[in-house]
């Protein structure tokens, strides 16, 4: 083998050997493992050995005619029995030894891996599909399970019954034990010609699974577009695509394994037919007895059967390895939102925001340029522009979910970047416009950024979101159970719910992104009440694709190319012929040519924030938190 040969070899089996770090924490139990398997392996490796006195002593001269040592026959016989039960005890101890200790291996590297992508910035979401990161944590992580509890302690095994055996071997008779010795550079030079074909396969193989994963994540939570859409068809044909192209990906594996297993078995097949051969020369030149050639070949068995075994572990190991390597894809991966290394103490926020100078890129699109901003403590704001000028970015920077390229985002006067995130998150909430719910109870989701929170703080959050009317009429109230993102609400009831969440919480800065867009207009004159006992006392940024629910803000900011275009009230800027009042034309002329078509009546309610807003704002409610 050249030596880039094996740079690469090393390389390839790098992603293995940072596996063993995780084996620091269980470490004892992989020594007692070991341990075992050297005392299960010279307890396998006992009875060829008793075969050698029993036949040469005794069962040959009885056969001959020597009765003599008869008696001893029970003696051997005793100790083979003894020998064996020996050896399937220390086989069972070692096998969960090391089993319990390999899942455990696993369970520490895939809670660390989801730990840390709890700590990953929102752009590694961006680039990954969800379906393949659950692949990561859930199959390859079982893999490697696999692996561990399966292929290594055979493996651990194959080898050292196929030392041991090698060298009793040599004490037995050298000259007869190298001539086991001539598949070996075969068998080496076929597993290192087939190990960098089965990698490759076996990486392909798992981004095709990847890909299945992600079809089914697309598709299970959003059964309703399908159906409505009547794509079942489409989609069995995806899934079936994907499903193929794992076929595919397992077929070539399965090509070059099923010819890998019969060459190795017939290059031993081979071996030991050349040692049977050179075994009966020895014999009949009374070199050594039937007794040892017995036993070299019950040994030679052993070390062949192991040596083939060892050599099927090249598929399993770059299986483990493509598997470890996209794990460890993820725990290398940085945040490009890090902690501070020094962190400033937030006191108690009154919510005053200052965004100075701010420039933010998103791959080579500039989405905001020198935005220059300030927000007043209990002030409302409307950010308002047409789809794409940066309002969601310009809360996603205040929310730091992303660092600015340049400018500053600041807090009652502190760099954002030199909060602790999670200070800094609980002091800023966000109400969506499609709220998020987990597979849970109405309870665990009104609670689950206080899951600390009373039966009873619970229950005056959701009466103050007008949630807890509903509620009380569903079969097991607050004990509901929601279902899988909240399908079982309506999505007014899912947006009660996400204010409740919000209130429970208690945040001194608010954000709402389109609360209200996504539902009809009744539920939106319900969400907009509760939306005035959110908001009361807080410093609020409020995005709204209907311009007409934000001519109560104190101030709107209209963003257009990435820049702020145009400030001022409602009023005001309806005055001037800027892009604001283009907006609202264009969107009240739309909203008037739909109601004609309907009803007169059905023009978007505009929320009522008056007496809401300003320093001289009553503290009167529960302050909140949103998602």
């Amino acid at each position: 083998m050249s030596e880039h040969e094996s740079e690469q070899q090393a390389q390839s089996l790098k992603p293995l050997w940072r596996l063993l770090s995780f084996t620091a924490r269980w470490r004892k139990s992989v020594l007692l493992g070991c341990v075992i398997s050297v005392a299960a392996t010279g307890a396998a490796l006992i009875p060829p050995y008793l075969t050698m006195p029993l036949l040469d002593n005794v069962l040959i001269p009885y056969q001959n005619g020597d009765t003599s040592k008869a008696d001893q026959v029970s003696w051997y016989l005793s100790g083979l029995a003894v020998a064996a039960v020996a050896a399937w005890l220390l086989a069972w101890a070692r096998t969960w030894t090391l089993a319990w200790t390999a899942e455990r291996i696993v369970a520490d590297l895939r809670n660390r891996t989801y730990a840390h992508l709890q700590t990953l910035s929102m752009d590694f979401f961006s680039q990954y599909r969800t379906g393949d990161l659950i692949a990561r944590i859930s199959t390859d992580a079982d893999r490697l399970s696999t692996f561990l509890s399966l292929h290594v302690i055979d493996f651990t095994a194959d080898v050292l019954l196929g030392l041991m055996s090698a060298v009793v071997l040599i004490s037995i008779d050298a000259r007869l034990a190298l001539v086991t010795l001539l598949p070996l550079p075969f068998i080496a030079w076929f597993v290192q010609s087939v190990r960098n074909r089965l990698r490759d396969r076996f990486a392909a193989g798992n981004a095709a699974m990847s890909a299945l994963t992600s079809v089914l994540a697309d598709t299970i939570p959003g059964i309703r577009v399908v159906k409505a859409f009547a794509q079942e068809r489409r989609e069995i044909r995806r899934f079936e695509a994907a499903s193929q192209a794992v076929v595919d990906a397992n077929d070539r594996v399965n090509r070059t394994w099923s010819f890998f297993g019969p060459v190795v078995t017939l290059a031993t097949d081979v071996g030991l037919l050349v040692v049977w051969f050179c075994g009966v020369q020895a014999v009949f030149q009374q070199r050594i007895t039937v007794g040892v050639l017995t036993a070299f070949v019950a040994y030679i068995g052993r070390f062949y059967s192991r040596l083939d075994s060892m050599s099927r572990m090249a598929a399993a190991t770059q299986r483990a390895v493509s598997s470890a390597s996209r794990l460890f894809e993820i725990l290398d991966r940085r945040t490009t939102v890090p902690e501070p290394a020094h962190p400033a103490a937030l006191p108690a926020v009154s919510g005053a925001i200052d965004i100075d100078r701010v420039r933010f890129r998103f791959g080579d699109r500039l989405i905001l340029n020198d935005v220059s901003l300030h927000i007043r403590p209990g002030e409302l704001i409307g950010l308002v522009g047409p789809s794409g000028a940066g309002k969601s970015t310009l809360v996603n920077l205040v929310c730091r979910f992303f660092d600015a390229e340049s400018g500053v985002v600041r807090i009652d006067g502190i760099d954002v970047r030199q909060l602790r995130i999670q200070e800094l998150r609980r002091n800023i909430g966000l109400v969506l416009q499609d709220p998020f719910l987990f597979f849970g109870t109405i309870a665990e989701n009104i609670a689950y950024g206080r899951p600390d929170a009373t039966q009873e703080e619970i229950v005056e959050a959701a009466k103050a979101a007008l949630a807890h009317d509903f509620i009380c009429r569903l079969p097991q109230g607050y004990d509901s159970v929601v279902g899988e993102r909240g399908q079982l609400l309506s999505g007014g009831e899912r947006q009660r719910i996400s204010i409740a969440r919000a209130l429970l919480v208690n945040p001194r800065i608010l954000i709402l992104d389109e609360a209200t867009s996504s539902v009809d207009n009744e539920t939106e004159r319900e969400i907009q009440v509760a939306l005035e006992n959110l908001i009361r006392g807080r410093t609020t940024i409020a995005i709204a694709h209907r311009l007409s629910t934000l001519h109560k803000a104190d101030r709107l900011i209209v963003l257009e190319n990435g820049q702020i275009a145009e400030e001022g009230t409602h009023d005001s800027l309806l005055l001037r012929d800027g892009v604001y009042r283009r907006l609202y034309d264009a969107q009240f002329h739309a909203e008037q040519g739909s109601a004609g078509r309907t009803s007169p009546n059905c023009s978007p309610p505009a929320m009522d924030f008056s007496g809401l807003t300003g320093r001289a704002l009553p503290h009167c409610a529960a302050n909140a938190r949103a998602e």
